[in-house]
């Protein structure tokens, strides 16, 4: 475990907080302690601190395990108990007036990507403290459980697929396969649990009352529109290709042109036909080629076999299955005409996921009780929240994030922002967790 000197977290207490409730109709709206989430944040950001502003916590790395000891730490000091299933998923439990209810769960990722941001994934989880955390502060009493997720490997940057821990946790991919997934060193994910110990005994997969996930919006629309709430209405479709082209290799110098069946060129010619192809699904359909690799290249040898990724999505199951006919069929055209040989495999499929009415319309009402801008949004990445809406009802609260950006070191949010969208999720967990004085 490595040792990190963070700084002490400010305004714990009632005593130090500042509160603002407003009332609205018959219900009184509550803002949790801004300047205490913001700090939060930053501490986390300084466990795998990069030189240029960023995090890197790699899944199940001792950094990750470093960043999960913190938040475990704030956990224990806000009265909460903590498990973790035989995945690493890490929960932290708050008790309910009838805790044999299922809880109402709030989470997300501390894992990152290589050079990762501040807010992504890290931003869900640490909301989900503060909104136990102000329920503490105003002595208020859910009748459900509350709990907070940390799930294992959101990003896929360490190994695949990427939100391996709440695929296995909703059953969309079997406990054993998740363990035997492997890094790029060979090393699995069982074996990366015992070394940075955080294998549990916890089962996966038990009931939860609904789902609640606040993450950075990780685009531009809001920052665009002006709005500060992102109502989630659920996730994209998603498909995941891998593609091999094979040629011939040959000598640079002595393979006149017309005579070249090259791999890379016409791995080139497929890309550049991808972005036409994303051109006539605009706007919403997205065409991205994220790797290329060529075999044992060389400076002066033709390219013989080249592998490409293709990442193809839509709002619509049947636009994307489209799509991804169209791709293919373009592709299989461009090896003909050139004399090579093309492949494409399927890697991964996430079909388009609504989330639940009752979850979404409490995220709605609370931005519009609290009086913020909003409006409703479809998440374009991938995120925990698109499993567990397949396996209980869940909602998502999106933030902007400053220009854009994530997936980046310079990955920004501003202060304001982070505190309004974890009002929105205090005010939304609550009326589905209930309040034990009766108070709405």
């Amino acid at each position: 475990m490595l040792d990190y000197q963070v700084p002490a977290i400010k305004g714990q207490g009632a005593e130090q907080a500042s509160y603002r409730l407003i009332g609205h109709e018959e219900c009184v709206m509550l803002k949790i302690n801004g300047p205490r989430l913001w700090a939060s944040l930053m501490a986390m950001a300084e466990v795998g601190a990069t030189a240029r502003g960023g995090s890197r916590r790699l899944a199940l790395s001792e950094e990750d395990a470093a960043g999960r000891e913190l938040f475990g730490q704030w956990c224990r000091e806000a009265g909460m108990s903590l498990s973790r299933d035989a995945v690493g998923n890490l929960f932290a439990r708050r008790a309910g007036r009838d805790d044999a209810l299922a809880p109402v769960m709030m989470g997300s990722h501390l894992d990152t990507q290589p050079e990762g941001g501040r807010f992504d994934g890290v931003y869900g989880v640490l909301a989900g403290l503060e909104v136990v955390r102000t329920l503490n502060d105003l002595g208020i009493e859910t009748e459900k459980p509350l709990e907070i997720a940390v799930w294992t490997n959101e990003e896929g940057a360490r190994f695949t697929p990427a939100m391996l821990g709440s695929a296995a946790f909703t059953g969309a991919m079997s406990l054993e396969a998740a363990l035997a997934s492997r890094d790029a060193e060979g090393i699995s994910v069982a074996e990366a649990l015992a070394a940075c110990g955080q294998a549990g005994e916890r089962p996966p997969g038990v009931p939860l009352d609904a789902y609640f996930e606040a993450h950075i919006e990780q685009g531009p629309v809001l920052e665009d529109n002006g709005k500060v709430i992102g109502v989630v209405t659920g996730g994209q479709a998603i498909c995941w290709l891998d593609i091999q082209v094979e040629g011939q290799a040959a000598h640079a110098g002595t393979t006149p042109m017309p005579l070249r069946r090259d791999a890379l060129f016409g791995a080139a010619e497929m890309i550049q036909g991808l972005e036409r192809l994303a051109a006539r699904f605009a706007p919403a359909g997205l065409v991205t080629v994220g790797q290329l690799e060529i075999a044992k290249s060389s400076r002066n040898t033709i390219p013989g076999d080249m592998r490409f990724t293709l990442d193809l999505r839509n709002p619509d199951d049947a636009v994307l299955a489209r799509m991804e006919r169209e791709a293919r069929a373009l592709i299989a055209a461009v090896a003909e005409g050139r004399g090579l040989a093309a492949r494409v495999e399927p890697h991964w499929l996430s079909p388009a996921t609504p989330f639940d009415a009752d979850c979404v319309a409490a995220v709605r009402a609370a931005a519009q009780a609290l009086g913020y801008s909003h409006q409703d949004i479809v998440s374009g990445a991938g995120h925990d929240a698109i499993h567990l809406a397949r396996f209980c009802p869940t909602a998502m609260v999106f933030i902007p994030c400053v220009g854009g950006l994530s997936h980046n070191e310079a990955e920004d949010a501003l202060p304001s922002d982070v505190a309004q969208g974890a009002d929105v999720l205090l005010n939304a967990v609550l009326a589905r967790a209930g309040r034990a004085d009766g108070v709405c």
